[in-house]
């Protein structure tokens, strides 16, 4: 489904993080279940995530953008804010997701923006609005993740975890 797009990030952003070993733009992917779907991060702030992903190939059997494409879509971008939200020393994992689908869609690219609903010390909720090429609404969604501080296990020292 192509090559992800490099996610653009304040200088200072990717300092922070580069200071842990960390590389902040790579690690903003979609990760591999994202990557074989087609998303693609576009732009990410704590204040808003936009992602796109195309409906060919996430289809479900009737030809519509399946349930569980969107639902990756949601989760993809509200992990994304809220792991920038959570900062470095920080890692955001889903713990709740559910999204609600309005229209369905047979061909093209969605689009998800993830704004924030709560931003707090240990968790982090986001809105995740998905539209069609027509700015129809397509899905609405909402993610809560848990923030955990960084232990010593935990790999690259920062992530997202669906």
């Amino acid at each position: 489904m192509g090559e992800q797009q490099q996610v653009q990030f304040p200088q200072e952003v990717i300092d922070e993080y580069a200071a842990l070993g960390v590389d902040l733009p790579a690690l903003f992917s979609a990760g591999h279940l994202g990557t074989r779907m087609g998303v693609q991060i576009v732009g990410a702030s704590a204040d808003r995530v936009v992602g796109t992903m195309p409906v060919e190939g996430n289809t479900q059997p009737y030809g519509l953008l399946h349930g569980g494409a969107s639902a990756v879509l949601a989760e993809t971008l509200g992990s994304v804010g809220s792991m920038l939200h959570g900062g470095a020393s920080k890692i955001a994992v889903g713990v709740d997701l559910n999204c609600t689908h309005h229209r369905g869609v047979r061909s093209g690219l969605v689009t998800g923006v993830a704004t924030p609903v709560h931003r707090g010390r240990s968790t982090a909720t986001y809105e995740v609005v998905i539209s069609d090429e027509q700015d129809r609404r397509v899905c609405t969604a909402r993610l809560t993740c848990l923030l955990r501080d960084v232990n010593p296990g935990d790999g690259a020292g920062a992530g997202t975890a669906g």
